[in-house]
């Protein structure tokens, strides 16, 4: 992908950046789809759960949301877990600022995307959890959005 590598490491020399991909990225994506094939054999979809944070400003621009639950609406299971993610996000946290698929597209190019492509609908279901950077900036605060994330996502995937 043409953003694969960030502004920070765009510049690198074609050896170094396969350095990295080889370090980082390509096991990461190996080992979360070896994790979801090994999944597969049981009798409910596999949800697969990845956790990001974004940049509160990006270009000049305020980012309007705490947290992002991004998914591809086209598909029945991911959109059910997406929803029921945000709701009891919001449900436990009120003050908690929730958007479905911001500050990104949940259908555009990443890990789930690629994974879609592999699995079926009615098997897979690839959820991001995008946290702003601003909500990281307080070590308690952190603490209590991580067991909460936890315990949104336990109840949404079992739901």
């Amino acid at each position: 992908h043409p953003r694969l590598f960030s502004e920070f490491t765009r510049g690198l020399d074609g050896s170094e950046k396969e350095r990295i991909l080889a370090r980082y990225y390509h096991p990461h994506r190996t080992a979360v789809e070896q994790a979801v094939r090994a999944a597969m054999p049981g009798s409910r979809p596999v949800v697969h759960i990845g956790v990001h944070t974004f940049t509160p400003v990006l270009n000049g621009r305020r980012r309007t949301a705490d947290i992002g639950v991004l998914h591809d609406p086209h598909r029945a299971i991911e959109t059910g877990v997406a929803c029921a993610l945000a709701d009891r996000l919001r449900a436990a946290a009120p003050g908690l600022v929730v958007k479905r698929n911001y500050p990104y597209r949940g259908w555009t190019d990443g890990l789930t995307t690629t994974l879609r492509r592999v699995f079926p609908a009615s098997r897979y279901a690839g959820i991001e959890i995008e946290v702003n950077q601003g909500m990281l900036r307080n070590p308690a605060r952190w603490r209590a959005l991580r067991r909460l994330i936890a315990t949104a996502v336990r109840a949404a995937s079992s739901a």
